[in-house]
């Protein structure tokens, strides 16, 4: 039953988006859904973008193991994220009428920040979404009972995504984001209410939680060595998710500013709420068999909510519970493997060839998709990273080089060029550096590339300017490089 009802789930997300494909009809069509979308459907795909393995899977096995103070980068860091987008960003950006993020540093500064910014954001999406692909492969292969193979589950679950979301582009997205998100909601919170019978109720495992440690957020002492990696966690995943394509989308894809901003806000606040209910499962498990499930937190931690739902609960449950990762999976993962072959297309390859065809462009961004699948998949073939660790390191490369020349050129006016310049320079050398020579466990790399893309903006913005400001707009979906520029 259980096999069959999977079976039938990925068939139906298929249809669903080969149906999205007769939407798409342009390159705008594709990429952000003709910027059309309602309240509802942008606030289910915003929240779409985060939940996904990491958050059933990866963060739930993280609590487990460290408490609260281990997810600091998610959910705390990933729905504020969520919301500083939606409330300083999204208002800004989504006026300027872009087809993707990359294409703000080019009016803003030149073609060559255009592409280093974008180079940066593309391979921050291959740890993200290797994550995901990881994840499928290890349902399929606990739904099956080993009759797939985590590889095999890999290949086949690549697969799926990539078939309704090359076809239906945003709009296929879109659609199974907003069914997804009822499936995830209404599935998890029946579990977290079924298994909080075998444990005596909610407040029981709070009070459980709480006795051992668990819900300790803050360090509680260690100084600055306790501090400053805490901080920088949260700093990783709160600014460097800023500057991604998945989260521009979703802000760009909505029908008019005011809701790409409550839209964004919305589902940031859904998403670090709903974040609870798999910790609150995954620690439920350890109270449920506290032999069994101590012992997979030492060994394989992410197997222990998938594990208490296969051997506690009815085939119904496990029913709705593999129904809701599922969707949780395939919406994030589609979402995020979409988005940077987007900002691949519109701000690498269009570059090269600016007399383009719509028609041609759409090409161009479907062939990108499964270029970027394929390597994806190798990627989450070979990574020896759980989930949480994937997930956690896609976003060291945009905090260091993105972030700083995106925030600093939209609010502050003497924000060069050259500044920019000396910020990618400043942030990706220090970053690499320390990554490769100093490797601190309190000093985290990326802050200080992070600090030093500050230190660069500020003085190559203000030192004589040797740089001049060279916008290179060329014509995308909507004209918006000449628009903005404008």
């Amino acid at each position: 039953m259980l096999i069959g009802f999977v079976t039938l789930y990925l068939l139906a997300s298929i249809s669903v988006g080969l149906y999205a494909a007769t939407r798409v009809h342009t390159a705008k069509d594709f990429a952000v859904a003709g910027r059309s979308l309602p309240l509802p459907v942008v606030t289910a795909t915003v929240f779409a973008t985060w939940f996904g393995a990491e958050t059933v899977l990866g963060v739930s096995a993280t609590f487990v193991r460290d408490g609260l103070g281990g997810v600091v980068a998610d959910p705390f860091g990933a729905s504020m994220c969520l919301i500083l987008a939606g409330l300083f960003f999204a208002p800004r950006l989504y006026r300027m009428g872009l087809l993707t993020i990359g294409d703000y540093y080019r009016v803003r500064y030149n073609r060559t920040v255009e592409v280093v910014t974008s180079i940066a954001i593309v391979i921050s999406y291959l740890g993200w979404v290797a994550a995901q692909i990881k994840a499928l492969g290890l349902v399929f292969n606990i739904v099956t009972g080993g009759a797939i193979s985590n590889e095999w589950g890999m290949v086949l679950g690549a697969a799926i995504v990539l078939t309704y979301t090359t076809f239906g582009g945003m709009f296929a997205v879109a659609f199974l984001d907003f069914l997804q998100m009822m499936v995830v909601m209404c599935g998890l919170l029946f579990i977290a209410w079924f298994i909080s019978g075998l444990t005596g109720g909610v407040g029981a495992v709070v009070a459980h939680a709480s006795e051992a440690g668990k819900l300790q957020f803050f360090p509680s002492g260690g100084g600055y060595h306790a501090w400053v990696p805490f901080i920088g966690a949260w700093l990783t995943m709160m600014l460097g998710s800023i500057p991604q394509q998945d989260v521009f989308q979703r802000i760009t894809s909505a029908k008019n500013e005011k809701t790409a901003v409550r839209g964004s806000v919305l589902g940031g606040s859904i998403y670090f709420a709903f974040a609870f209910v798999p910790m609150f499962l995954a620690y439920a498990a350890t109270m449920v068999d506290p032999a069994k499930f101590g012992g997979l937190v030492e060994t394989d931690s992410q197997l222990v909510l998938p594990t208490l739902i296969l051997t506690h609960t009815p085939v119904f449950a496990q029913v709705i519970f593999f129904g809701a990762l599922l969707s949780a999976i395939m919406s994030c993962s589609s979402a995020t493997l979409l988005a940077p072959s987007v900002a691949f297309s519109e701000n690498i390859v269009r570059g090269f060839y600016p007399k383009m065809s719509d028609r041609q462009f759409l090409l161009v961004m479907r062939f990108s998709l499964i270029g970027f699948a394929l390597i994806v998949l190798f990627v989450a073939l070979n990574s020896k990273l759980t989930i949480f660790q994937m997930v956690e390191s896609a976003y060291k490369v945009t905090l260091v080089t993105a972030f700083v020349p995106l925030a600093f050129g939209l609010y502050w006016q003497r924000a060069t060029t050259q500044g920019a310049y000396f910020a990618m320079g400043a942030g990706l050398g220090v970053w690499l550096t320390a990554e490769i020579f100093i490797q601190s466990e309190v000093w985290p790399a990326q802050i200080l590339g992070f600090v030093a893309a500050i230190a660069g903006m500020i003085v190559g913005s203000l030192i004589p300017q040797k740089i001049r400001h060279a916008p290179m707009p060329h014509h995308n979906a909507e004209g918006a490089g000449h628009q903005a520029q404008s």
